[in-house]
């Protein structure tokens, strides 16, 4: 079991949030003009680290918001809490 803390509802236990990947992958500018090899890579490739990883998660059965986390891929430790609090979509 891992323990993930929300920032808006404190720690909880991770089958209360969704994955949304790896933190920081900008979304095209313009969608229209990425090649078909460009955008195959944009949703579908991804680091996979072992060790520190920056994340996105939803609390879903919680507060319904999404936050961004660094967490060791290794040992499951979280490292610390985006400062903004939110991440966007």
């Amino acid at each position: 079991m891992m323990l993930i803390p929300c920032p808006w509802c404190g720690l909880r236990d991770e089958i209360e949030f969704h994955y949304g990947g790896q933190a920081g992958v900008a979304y095209p500018q313009d969608p229209q003009a990425v090649s078909d090899q460009d955008w195959a890579e944009f949703l579908f490739f991804r680091d996979n680290p072992r060790g520190e990883f920056a994340e996105r998660w939803l609390h879903a059965a919680g507060c319904r918001r999404w936050f961004g986390l660094r967490r060791d891929t290794v040992t499951n430790r979280v490292l610390d809490r985006d400062d903004t609090r939110t991440v966007a979509q």
